[in-house]
């Protein structure tokens, strides 16, 4: 067990602060960012042209450092030895929270391992402002960030989140979200509610909504642009109940096996037998290994 007492502990080592940025508009940075910034010893950024940036219109000058996908393997370690060393540092990604679909999540889990503090400082979400402006319920939701680039593990993906009654979430770029769209109303019931939000917070803000089919033929009249949110409705009565309980004959493990028989791999097909019941996909996997 690991307890953190962020505020109320000095074991001679520094602090890993988690700092949110804005998402587009620079008035979302908040002033406990901006003394964060100034305060730290160095910053570790996703891409150091884009937040040199940022610094330079706050007149921050604390020195940059390089941390992303590519070379995380040999910056993660060097980090976490400043930070032992009793460094502070500040991660923070090219726009919103770090840690969330970006690679920041992996030192995280490495400073926590080394016994040092994770400090969250907040900022802007794109997803979370989406979903609070979409107009679709707020009360349970599920992020999925991006889905599957190829076409069966994306269609896969979508018939495994197809009964899930909360409102989802996803990222999606401009080159794949009609596409996206395509496998929604394929696999989903294209008149599900959906908000399509793109450029958050910057002058061509723009919340598209209605169903599924609507916003996906509004993509075929405006070709897309920027970088988007989509918020979906989670199912509806009728997927409900064209979706009658085929599976409820079926034990746990002759469910996860009509799957297997379909071609999907056991993780696969726990993951959707899982998903038509409604419970998590480790409580069935702890079960079946159980016996």
């Amino acid at each position: 067990m690991n307890i953190q007492k962020s505020y109320q502990q000095d074991n001679g080592m520094g602090k890993l602060y988690l700092v949110g940025t804005p998402i587009g508009n620079l008035e979302d940075m908040t002033f406990r960012a901006v003394r964060t910034l100034n305060e730290v010893k160095w910053i570790a950024a996703e891409d150091t042209r884009q937040t040199r940036k940022l610094l330079t219109h706050f007149d921050i000058s604390t020195r940059l450092v390089s941390y992303h996908e590519h070379n995380k393997n040999a910056s993660g370690p060097e980090l976490v030895r400043l930070l032992q060393s009793g460094d502070d540092i500040a991660l923070v990604s090219d726009a919103g929270l770090p840690a969330i679909c970006d690679p920041g999540a992996d030192l995280v889990r490495q400073a926590i391992d080394a016994g040092i503090a994770v400090i969250p400082i907040p900022g802007a979400n794109a997803a979370l402002s989406a979903l609070i402006v979409s107009g679709i319920s707020t009360e349970r939701f599920t992020f999925l960030g991006f889905l599957p680039r190829d076409k069966k593990p994306l269609h896969q993906e979508l018939e495994a989140l197809k009964p899930m009654k909360e409102t989802l979430l996803f990222y999606e770029s401009p080159h794949r979200v009609v596409k996206t769209l395509e496998a929604m109303m394929e696999v989903w019931d294209p008149e599900r509610q959906m908000c399509l939000m793109r450029e958050l917070t910057k002058k061509y803000e723009e919340a598209a909504r209605g169903t599924i089919s609507e916003c996906y033929k509004l993509l075929q009249e405006q070709p897309p642009q920027g970088e988007y949110c989509i918020v979906v409705q989670g199912s509806t009565d009728s997927e409900n109940e064209a979706s009658a309980i085929w599976w409820e004959a079926f034990s746990l493990e002759e469910h996860v096996e009509h799957y297997a028989e379909q071609g999907l791999d056991r993780k696969e097909a726990i993951k959707r037998a899982a998903a038509d019941r409604q419970i998590p996909k480790r409580e069935l996997y702890n079960y079946l290994h159980q016996k």
